[in-house]
């Protein structure tokens, strides 16, 4: 097995064998195995985002995600899949890509079944059964069980409309919503 030099870290790892969340929100009752999964997670609720793109100013929760968002600007993709050579931004990505070569989906539903090929995914199923809405508008308080569908409310108080038509210039607050005029061209 593992060796440890620090008895708390031995004792931070024995509990990724039993499953023990000691570290709960009080804001949702969300437990986690980490603190420094607590202090992430706690930015749902406040909102902060304290890592910043120095190309766009765009913010994010955490460094990672950063670090992912700013391959938007470099282009780079240093993630290879050998099955079909497509390329990624990051492991994680390469990982659910590949699962659309296995088929694999080892995420499963223990309220219905229903199995995911990704944990994210699960996440948000798993909000159909407890009616979890974690997002919330802090322009009008209406709240939403995923960050995008909150990503796409914000634009009704913006007014942005990122999503532009190739064939005549009109623009579209949502992608679904480009797509469908489009096929009026």
């Amino acid at each position: 097995g593992k060796s440890y030099r620090a008895s708390s870290t031995l004792i931070r790892h024995q509990k990724t064998h039993t499953g023990e969340r000691p570290y709960r929100c009080e804001e949702c009752g969300k437990s986690f195995r980490h603190r420094s999964t607590l202090t992430i997670h706690h930015r749902v609720h406040s909102g902060e985002r304290p890592y910043k793109c120095p190309e766009c100013h765009k913010s994010f929760k955490i460094s990672s995600e950063l670090v992912r968002h700013w391959r938007t600007h470099t282009s780079e993709r240093p993630c290879k899949c050998s099955q079909c050579h497509k390329s990624f931004k990051s492991s994680s990505e390469l990982v659910r890509h590949w699962r659309t070569h296995t088929g694999e989906r080892p995420y499963d539903c223990s309220q219905c079944g229903r199995r995911f090929s990704d944990s994210s995914q699960l996440v948000r199923h798993w909000r159909t059964h407890t009616g979890e809405r974690p997002y919330d508008c802090s322009q009008c308080g209406r709240r939403f069980s995923d960050s995008s569908q909150l990503v796409r409310h914000w634009r009704t108080h913006t007014g942005e409309r990122p999503y532009d038509c190739s064939q005549c210039g009109r623009r579209f607050g949502d992608g679904s919503q480009l797509a469908q005029h489009q096929r009026t061209h």
